[in-house]
């Protein structure tokens, strides 16, 4: 049976494709194959991770290293039993800003079934209330530049580009 347009409105999908209600929660090293699933599941993540079963051991000692620090979360969404998003929070301490926290959104993925549906919305809100209540005055991301639809996604949240971002391949990566 065809859904009538008037039940796709901005890009969402119909209400009978709707997920369960998405719950936000630290993961678990449980969780990592369904975290691993979602990186490679990306146009430009699927150069550099891989999914392997067994996982590569080094995704499981970086999940270690996360969950050591006290300033990095790596977070889920959780739609029924199923994972459906991740991003970490790194809170930064500074000088600028007369001592002043920042956090950090990075490694943002959200299934591609159900993209569409409101879950990466809620995911970031959700993200910059736990920064905000942590006391940060300021949250930021970094999207890489093909990466347009994201841009608008971020930009939609209230995210503005006001810095350019500069990086530099390490050792490590060149080995990957």
């Amino acid at each position: 049976m065809d859904t009538p347009k008037s039940q796709w409105y901005y890009g969402q999908k119909p209400r009978s494709m709707m997920p369960p209600p998405v719950t936000f929660r630290l993961a678990t090293r449980d969780d990592l194959p369904a975290i691993v699933r979602m990186l490679v599941d990306d146009a430009l993540g699927n150069e550099w991770d891989r999914y392997d079963e067994p996982l590569s051991p080094l995704y499981y000692e970086a999940f270690q290293a996360i969950q050591a620090d006290k300033n990095n979360e790596l977070v889920v969404a959780q739609s029924g039993d199923e994972v459906v998003g991740v991003l970490q929070l790194t809170y930064i301490p500074g000088l600028l800003f007369q001592g002043g926290w920042r956090a950090l959104i990075e490694g943002v993925r959200v299934s591609s079934t159900v993209r569409g549906c409101g879950v990466g919305s809620a995911f970031l809100k959700w993200a910059i209330a736990r920064a905000d209540a942590r006391g940060c005055h300021l949250a930021q991301l970094t999207t890489n530049k093909l990466r347009t639809d994201a841009k608008r996604f971020y930009e939609r949240l209230g995210f503005q580009a006001t810095h350019e971002g500069m990086k530099i391949p390490l050792r490590r990566a060149q080995k990957i």
